[in-house]
């Protein structure tokens, strides 16, 4: 519990940005997340427009004029839940610093998932119905920009069972479940 907690002050959780390369689990462990915490969840990759989704399931690497669109959309995201002071978490590749800056908000905070190529590769060859081929790691890897430490970030191992994943997060940030609204 935080000081300010304890002092009966209201403190708006964060939105919570899983970002990593594809195939170390961010829709796993974000909808591990929201379940526990009952915080809004929202897939990242359902936002990418339909041209973004046809170049990846061609194995065509997505270039930055083809993100800034799509990261507005996630961005718009989370500003609504800002607004709102409501807590959510979202999946985001977030590769780059400047992807992050646009998404980077008072109340963000960023969970990077992270495991050797070897890793993610296998899990990504074990990966069905998703559009993002094997083929296209190496060039997220290429792409991936590590957080700094003045970015406000969570690095998690990806070597463990996703609900142990969940578990660190939930008691590093020290989130808390939103109360159930009954209907």
């Amino acid at each position: 519990m935080s000081h300010a907690t304890e002092r009966g002050e209201d403190v708006q959780q964060p939105v919570v940005v899983v970002m990593g390369v594809s195939g170390t689990g961010k829709s796993t462990v974000a909808g591990l997340l929201a379940g526990r915490l009952n915080w809004d969840l929202e897939e990242g990759d359902d936002l990418h427009p339909a041209e973004n989704v046809a170049k990846m399931a061609a194995g065509i690497p997505l270039t930055d004029d083809d993100r800034w669109p799509w990261l507005d959309t996630v961005a718009s995201w989370i500003r609504e839940h800002e607004l709102a002071g409501r807590p959510g978490v979202i999946t985001c590749s977030a590769l780059k610093r400047a992807y992050r800056d646009r998404l980077r908000g008072p109340h963000v905070v960023f969970v990077h998932l992270v495991g050797s190529a070897e890793l993610v590769g296998n899990r990504l060859t074990k990966r069905v119905d998703h559009y993002m081929p094997p083929t296209l790691l190496q060039s997220q890897m290429d792409t991936l920009e590590t957080p700094d430490p003045d970015e406000r970030v969570l690095t998690v191992d990806i070597g463990r069972k996703p609900a142990a994943e969940a578990d660190e997060i939930v008691e590093r940030l020290g989130l808390h479940p939103e109360p159930r609204e009954l209907a």
